[in-house]
């Protein structure tokens, strides 16, 4: 697998032919602005204490320090963020677990979570296209994408900043202080290549290492016109390791002139496709004072799913790509409402 860097800090985690990685690196990010907590050292992030073991198996038992057993279960549920909107595209609220229907690999499942406008945890990546062709205004840039992170972040959440060009840096590791995410704003710099896959590949990597708990939701937000010009990882990776990690995503796509007709959209439709499949969803912005709407619909969106959960079919260990499909009970409903969710996942990385 060939991926294009990310860079911690001033520390090269990922280089160009090395897979993903979990190894202890140094990280040595810029300062914390005063009075804000110091960042976390990769060990803080990445690695797990040395006395907690992998699990493998639906049920372990161990005797860990003290005496006291330890016994881990594997959890079968699913979790699916749902929206509903109606033929001009609003959302529809007031639904309720009976009207709706969810189906794995075409067989129906019982329904065992279900929250309306659900409060759940996200966890986001917020990765930002710094190539010339993107990075055009950088006030009006910086300052929409201050706005929405002061919007949508609330404290049960976190957010994890990145910039990508040639390489694809985090400048933010996973937090929820706006001051440290403003201040890594502000630290943005232009680059000159489009990394856009080794973008979406390496923050959905990040994603899949957040908690799972409280039925979290894990959300790529993108900003890029998509065209990828770096050698690294192909769409089929990327979408790939968004799947795993059960990650929506968002593609926020700047273009130069929507109407062009000489314009190279592969890399647009691209995205969309990718969006489509994960749940997500995609935005044009022609100019860049529209940032700001586009953010606002992305927040809205948000803040607007239904939540689904149940627990999916044992079949043993596999690592099979399982189908997921929901639908409204009322057949009359079908066609009057568009349903946006995830359309899959893998059976090892629900």
């Amino acid at each position: 697998m060939s991926l294009a860097g990310l860079v911690l800090g001033t520390g090269l985690l990922l280089q160009a032919g090395t897979p993903p990685q979990e190894a202890p690196i140094e990280r040595r990010p810029p300062p914390p602005p005063v009075g804000a907590q110091a960042p976390k050292t990769t060990d803080d992030v990445q690695d797990p204490p040395a006395n907690k073991k992998p699990q493998s198996g639906s049920q372990q038992s161990g005797e860990p320090k003290g005496g006291f057993p330890t016994i881990k279960v594997e959890t079968r549920l699913v979790n699916v963020a749902l929206n509903v909107m109606d033929a001009s595209g609003a959302p529809v609220g007031g639904l309720t677990r009976e009207d709706f229907e969810i189906l794995e690999d075409g067989k129906v499942q019982k329904i065992a979570v279900f929250e309306r406008e659900t409060t759940t945890p996200l966890s986001i990546v917020l990765a930002i296209d710094t190539s010339e062709s993107v990075l055009s205004n950088e006030r009006l840039e910086k300052e929409a994408a201050k706005r929405f992170v002061n919007a949508l972040l609330r404290e049960q959440d976190e957010l994890d900043l990145m910039e990508f060009s040639d390489v694809v840096r985090e400048i933010v590791p996973f937090t929820n202080q706006k001051k440290r995410i403003e201040s890594g704003i502000n630290q943005v710099q232009r680059g000159e290549a489009t990394a856009v896959y080794d973008a979406i590949y390496l923050a959905s990597d990040r994603l899949a290492s957040t908690s799972a708990a409280d039925g979290r939701r894990r959300v790529v937000v993108l900003i890029t016109d998509g065209g990828d010009t770096v050698k690294g990882s192909r769409y089929t990776q990327a979408i790939e390791q968004a799947q795993r990690a059960g990650a929506m995503v968002y593609s926020i796509i700047i273009v130069p002139i929507y109407a062009d007709a000489g314009r190279n959209t592969a890399g647009e439709h691209a995205l969309i496709q990718m969006a489509q499949d994960t749940g997500g969803k995609y935005y044009y912005v022609v100019d860049p004072k529209d940032l700001e709407p586009a953010f606002k619909h992305v927040s809205d969106d948000l803040r607007t799913q239904y939540l689904l959960g149940y627990y999916a079919p044992k079949r043993g260990l596999d690592d099979s790509y399982r189908l997921i499909r929901v639908r409204m009970v009322d057949e009359a409903l079908r066609g009057k409402y568009d349903l946006r969710y995830r359309t899959g996942y893998y059976a090892d990385a629900r």
